[in-house]
C-alpha cells in the first residue's frame, strides 16, 4: 500500500492537530440534557454529573405545565422518559412530581455516579427553577442554554414565563450578550423574536435541522447572532459554517457525540459543541 502524501494527516496526526487547535480555540462544551449518556436526561442527577465532569454549559428543553411551571422535558408527552403517560401541558406539576423520570435508563449501563433510591429528587421531574438554583450553587461559572419547544398550546406564555423566571435570578437583561450566562435557543424564529423584543441583550440561538434556501448565504433571522445547525448539516455542508462565520455569527452544533465529529467541529472553528458526553469530549479536547 503506498504511503499517504506528506500533507495528508493520518488519523493520529489529525487527532493531534485537532487537540492543538482545540486548546487554542477552546470551543465551549455544552452538556445536552445534562450528562445524558451517563444519567437519565433532564434529571438533577444528569446535570450534577455534567457540572462534576467540567461542562462549560448545560442545555435543557423547557415546557409549560397546566399550572404554569416550566419543567425540563424534551418530548411533548412524558411517555418515553417516565413511568407515566400524557402531555406535559395537560399535567400539573404535582402530577409530574409523582412520576419516576429515571428508571427507564438501562441499569446495566449505569456509570460511576451513585444512584441513591432515597434521593428521589435526583430522578424526579426537574423544574427550570431548580436547575437555575443548581447552577447558582455550582461554585464556578456554568452557562445555560434553554430551548423553547414548539409548537405548543401555550403560544407566547412559555417565553413570558421564562423571562419572568430569569428576572428572579437577575439573568433577564445582561449588560451585553457576551456577558450573559444564559442563552435561549429555538427552531422557532417567532419564539426568538419574542425573546429579543422583551430582552434585546439576551443572546438567542436559531436551531436548524436543515438550511433554509433563504439563509444559505449565512444570514439568520433578525437579531439572532448564533446559529445552531445539526452535526448532519456540518458534516454535509462544512462550507456553510464558513459562510456563517463570515457573516459574523457564532456557531453552536448539536448533538456531537462521535470523536470524528468533535475533530471536525474543532477544525471548522465551531464555538460550542453540544454533546451527551461532556466528559469524553473534554478529554478529547485535552481539557
Amino acid at each position: 500500500m503506498p504511503s499517504p502524501p506528506v500533507d495528508t494527516p493520518t488519523p493520529t496526526r489529525w487527532h493531534h492537530d485537532a487537540v492543538t487547535h482545540a486548546r487554542q480555540h477552546s470551543p465551549q462544551v455544552v452538556a445536552h440534557r445534562g450528562a445524558s449518556e451517563d444519567a437519565p436526561e433532564h434529571t438533577l442527577a444528569a446535570y450534577r454529573k455534567a457540572i462534576e465532569d467540567g461542562a462549560d454549559a448545560l442545555e435543557c428543553d423547557v415546557r409549560l405545565t397546566a399550572d404554569g411551571h416550566l419543567v425540563c422535558v424534551h418530548d411533548r408527552r412524558v411517555n418515553r422518559t417516565s413511568n407515566g403517560r400524557g402531555a406535559v401541558s395537560a399535567l400539573e406539576l404535582a402530577e409530574l412530581a409523582a412520576l419516576d423520570f429515571g428508571s427507564w435508563k438501562n441499569r446495566d449501563e449505569e456509570p460511576d455516579w451513585e444512584h441513591r433510591p432515597e434521593d428521589r429528587e435526583a430522578t424526579s421531574v426537574l423544574t427550570l427553577e431548580r436547575l437555575l438554583e443548581l447552577i447558582a450553587d455550582a461554585g464556578r461559572r456554568v452557562e445555560l442554554a434553554v430551548e423553547t419547544k414548539h409548537p405548543t398550546r401555550w403560544a407566547g406564555q412559555v417565553e413570558e414565563r421564562l423571562l419572568h423566571l430569569l428576572k428572579r435570578f437577575g439573568l433577564d437583561s445582561p449588560a451585553t450578550a457576551q456577558e450573559s450566562p444564559v442563552r435561549v435557543m429555538s427552531f422557532s424564529a417567532r419564539s426568538l423574536h419574542r425573546m429579543r423584543a422583551a430582552s434585546p441583550t439576551l443572546p438567542t440561538v436559531y436551531l436548524m435541522q436543515f438550511v433554509s434556501p433563504r439563509l444559505r448565504d449565512g444570514r439568520l433571522p433578525a437579531g439572532v447572532r448564533i446559529a445552531g445547525p445539526s452535526i448532519r448539516i456540518v458534516r454535509n455542508h462544512p462550507a456553510y459554517v464558513e459562510r456563517l462565520k463570515r457573516a459574523g455569527h457564532q456557531v453552536h452544533v448539536w448533538t456531537v457525540n462521535e470523536p470524528e465529529d468533535v475533530d471536525l467541529c474543532v477544525e471548522l472553528g465551531i464555538d460550542a459543541i453540544i454533546t451527551n458526553r461532556p466528559r469524553a469530549v473534554l478529554h478529547q479536547l485535552g481539557r
